[in-house]
């Protein structure tokens, strides 16, 4: 079985789309290596030591906006048709992950020659315009989101959903490709309460790209209210657009004496991270639009309890084993009420701890690619039994 991944910049660092891509990829050959050979159309690898894009396309160069969509760590693949024709014509099907330009084309060329698809809905279209303070438009998203319906996704026989949150909006707007719920999945760290080595001080850690939709500012909010807030160390770990305009609110609070400990704002490899989460007491996901967050289920896998926003467009919530994790989104005051409770009841936080170890037990990749190979296999065998848009 041959198949084709298309994404616009598979080795681009700092982007979870393109981390849970490469994951795929390399579990699915691992566990399905002797059945299945991966192909990718992308751009090249920025790294020129590191894996060559069989199939490479240059970088899109979008007016206006193209220096806030690299900040993003973002970019998007020029659709050469015969780079794109090239990498069609090797595959017996081709994964989407993405619902652009570059694959609006591969799906076109793929329909001419009768190549199966399948693919993975990794972003709303609030993610994107959310950069431009434009997330509330429901003008806007809805275009957005009949876009990537009718040019993308509805050419699919198959399009993986990563929770039930993203399935039911899909459901509602009415896309025609069989809706599978599968989870992205993280890899297991065989982990126990033996490596947590905590800081001598309250630690909080926060993950994520320095953007609207990660929302940060809530945290850096909730911190003038909590009572405790001068006895925590808080960590943003990540990079972006907004650090300037975080740090600038992160020495406000401590110029006004709300805190007493700098905010640390560092970008850390994944390794990093890990060892990060052994040692943090707290782990807060602000987000307030999320497919799925798998940065939060590391984190818990280490042991760490989260607090996580619920809203309308974010799923993470879904892995808080307690109401006394979750907060509604933007609502900087609840929040600072649940760090205050965790801060004031360590013996709960130990025990809370002790029940998240195990999470990454149910958001195992093994899984997940054993549910996507299968996909792949079905597709193949009824692609022309369909009765998907055509």
């Amino acid at each position: 079985m041959k198949v084709l991944f298309v994404v616009n910049s598979l080795y681009a660092s700092g982007n979870g789309l393109s981390a849970s891509a490469r994951r795929t990829i390399d579990t699915l050959l691992k566990y399905h290596g002797d059945d299945i050979e991966i192909k990718v159309l992308s751009q090249k690898n920025p790294d020129a030591d590191g894996k060559k894009v069989d199939f490479e396309v240059n970088q899109m160069k979008l007016p206006i906006f193209n220096n806030l969509v690299n900040k993003q760590g973002y970019s998007f693949g020029k659709a050469q048709k015969d780079v794109i024709t090239k990498a069609v014509k090797w595959a017996d099907l081709i994964h989407i992950e993405e619902p652009f330009w570059l694959e609006k084309v591969t799906c076109d060329i793929a329909k001419k020659q009768n190549v199966p698809l399948t693919g993975t809905y990794h972003l709303h279209p609030e993610n994107l315009f959310c950069s431009v303070h434009l997330g509330r438009s429901l003008f806007l998203n809805g275009c957005a989101m009949l876009w990537f319906r009718n040019n993308v996704f509805n050419h699919l026989m198959y399009l993986q959903c990563p929770t039930e949150n993203v399935k039911n909006r899909l459901v509602k707007w009415h896309y025609k490709a069989k809706l599978e719920v599968i989870s992205n999945g993280i890899i297991p760290h065989g982990n126990s309460m033996d490596n947590k080595l905590k800081h001598d001080i309250f630690t909080i850690v926060c993950t994520g790209r320095y953007s609207v939709e990660k929302d940060q500012l809530t945290l850096l909010k909730a911190l003038k209210y909590s009572k405790h807030a001068k006895e925590m160390k808080v960590i943003l770990a990540g990079r972006g657009p907004l650090e300037n305009a975080l740090r600038k609110k992160a020495d406000w609070l401590l110029k006004k004496d709300y805190i007493k400990y700098p905010i640390s704002f560092e970008f850390h490899t994944q390794e990093e991270l890990l060892s990060l989460y052994r040692k943090c007491d707290l782990y807060i996901h602000c987000a307030i639009v999320e497919v799925e967050g798998l940065s939060c289920t590391e984190a818990l896998s280490m042991g760490v309890v989260p607090i996580i926003a619920s809203g309308k467009l974010t799923a993470t919530s879904q892995f808080a084993l307690s109401e006394k994790s979750i907060f509604k989104a933007g609502n900087y005051k609840e929040l600072a009420s649940k760090i205050d409770y965790f801060f004031e009841n360590r013996e709960e936080l130990e025990e809370e701890s002790k029940k998240y170890l195990s999470i990454d037990k149910n958001y195992d990749i093994k899984n997940s690619v054993e549910q996507i190979y299968k996909m792949y296999k079905d597709t193949l065998k009824n692609w022309n039994k369909r009765g998907a848009v055509k």
